[in-house]
């Protein structure tokens, strides 16, 4: 059995795209029941990001809205008595104008806990700015210096500030949560992309006038090509694996026994000719070799894997980090709690208003007043009309 700490729990996600759908993946995944409010035309990371939508709404429900027409007005009325956690993810003035704003939802529900995330907050000089995570992360610090010790800055496939704003937000949620549990009183949340990313980057850096572009990195915990055109990731940093690396390689680069390579200090002073020695050692043999040769010497090496690889090592079955439902796998909250795995795959990605009937009836809404909503959604939709989320 899984743990579901947040069973009972009720979320209306009015958000788009990647920041507010991963905050309630995390969500949905502890057990929430998270209800996926769409445009008609449906949330456009649907096209845009056709994976990334269907990994971050798994375990939510559906359901499409033209929060600008009149008959949205009492659905909205309703899911805010229903929840107790609200996300959006619209511009600043964008929520007031569409009824979802928190001073309209908490009149209704003093309890709501409601977060906003948006790229640069809903006050200050930037407030209306458009953005994306790349901007946010290039503009907060966090594309200054380089990941590798001869490189230069790059770019992560991985959206740092959209997913860390989304955790961020989770992590506010669940902090408001237990606030309303001591007053009884909901909380409004406003948590900015961009402070997400200066966070990470300040506390990967620190904010000091003179930092060292290279504090953070070692020329022997970074990627090296190898024979095979392929990418070895070595991972040193402590001293006991840099012996044991020596010791492995010593025949295939004698150079590497120079004492001025003895301690991580004199490594680094000497790191363009370290990283330059170990580039063209790696060359020597493929990755997969050099693999088999250090891993058996307890030196921290991998080799890269795409995310579908990943999901399919022994790891990933023993750690049951990966779940099936209705034909779909996706990867679970990462946490196994009192000798449980957390989380668990309810229901998969759901298609657009696929649960907009049985919402509304959960709602309490007449059987006439359900069938001219969902009309009047799917003409809306039809008609190519563009919904609130992502504006």
């Amino acid at each position: 059995m899984s743990w579901l700490p947040l069973e009972g729990i009720k979320v209306a996600d009015f958000s788009a795209l990647i920041p507010g759908p991963f905050a309630t993946a995390i969500l949905s995944d502890l057990g929430a029941d998270v209800i996926k409010v769409e445009p008609p035309g449906g949330d456009s990371g649907r096209s845009l990001l056709p994976a990334v939508f269907h990994a971050t709404n798994r375990n939510k429900r559906s359901i499409a809205l033209d929060l600008k027409h009149p008959d949205a007005k009492p659905v909205i009325e309703r899911l805010a008595r229903w929840a107790d956690i609200v996300i959006e993810s619209n511009r600043p003035g964008v929520t007031g104008r569409l009824g979802i704003d928190y001073a309209s939802l908490s009149a209704l529900n003093p309890r709501l806990i409601y977060c906003s995330l948006s790229g640069f907050g809903q006050n200050g000089p930037w407030r209306n700015k458009p953005g994306h995570d790349i901007g946010y992360v290039g503009a907060s610090g966090g594309l200054s210096y380089p990941g590798s010790w001869l490189g230069k800055p790059a770019r992560s496939s991985i959206p740092i500030a959209d997913m860390q704003g989304g955790s961020f937000g989770t992590i506010a949620i669940l902090a408001a949560l237990h606030e309303r549990g001591r007053n009884g009183k909901g909380t409004e949340l406003d948590l900015s992309l961009y402070e997400a990313g200066l966070f990470c980057a300040a506390l990967r850096h620190g904010i000091g006038e003179h930092t060292d572009p290279r504090a953070h990195i070692w020329p022997v915990n970074d990627l090296f090509e190898t024979a095979d055109g392929s990418v070895l990731i070595l991972g040193i940093v402590e001293q006991h694996f840099w012996e044991s690396f020596r010791a492995a390689v010593g025949d295939l680069a004698p150079e590497l026994a120079d004492p001025k390579f003895d301690t991580d200090p004199s490594r680094r002073k000497h790191g363009d000719e370290l990283s330059r020695l170990l580039k063209k050692l790696f060359l020597q043999k493929t990755a997969r070799q050099w693999h088999d040769l250090l891993e058996p010497q307890d030196v921290p090496i991998e080799l890269p894997m795409t995310p579908a690889e990943a999901s399919r090592t022994e790891y990933a079955r023993a750690r049951e980090a990966v779940a099936e439902v209705d034909g779909e796998r996706h990867v679970l909250f990462p946490l196994w709690a009192n000798g449980r795995r957390a989380g668990a795959l309810r229901r998969g990605t759901p298609a657009l208003n696929a649960d907009g009937r049985a919402v509304l009836q959960e709602l309490g809404f007449a059987h006439d007043d359900i069938e001219r909503i969902l009309r009047s959604a799917a003409a809306r939709g039809a008609a190519g009309v563009r919904g609130a989320a992502g504006v």
